[in-house]
């Protein structure tokens, strides 16, 4: 059996207790009483092992020790749950510049083979040009964060 990782010692059951009170979190508040009782169960001797606690929080073991590592390494607050970051961008901003300027521009009848730059046209020229697969729907929400719009070819009557 490995010996399990020891918890940080500038706190107590108790404090966890209090800390988990104050915490408008539920789920900090919910981690913070599983470790609280990691604190106890090391100071009785019957004492409650981290498979009694993951048990008693509705948890598995790894999951006890994930939230063991966290709060050694951040305290208390190292047991709240992050925003994600999300994917990374698929266009760099290099990227981005050279579509700006390649919609500038405009599209070369004669090589290009268009007239105007639509969505599929210009998700062509990125797998083209950069070798990076997008959606049309993607780019689109890329081109309107740059501030671009959808033009019609026609205006439409409002009747």
């Amino acid at each position: 059996m490995r010996c399990p990782i020891a918890l940080r010692n500038d706190f107590t059951g108790d404090d966890l207790r209090r800390y988990s009170r104050l915490s408008s979190d539920p789920k900090q508040a919910r981690r913070l009483l599983a470790l609280s009782l990691i604190y106890d169960g090391a100071s009785r001797s019957d004492g409650a092992s981290r498979s009694d606690v993951a048990r008693h929080a509705d948890v598995a073991v790894q999951s006890i020790r994930d939230w063991v590592l966290r709060f050694n390494a951040k305290g208390p607050d190292g047991l709240i749950d992050l925003k994600s970051t999300g994917a990374p961008p698929r266009l760099s901003g290099e990227q981005r510049r050279i579509l700006i300027q390649v919609i500038e521009d405009g599209p070369v009848p004669y090589l290009d083979g268009i007239v105007r730059w639509r969505l599929r046209d210009l998700v062509r020229f990125v797998h083209a040009e950069f070798g990076i697969t997008i959606d049309a729907s993607t780019l689109g929400r890329n081109l309107r964060a740059m501030v671009y719009r959808k033009l019609s070819a026609r205006p439409r009557h409002h009747a």
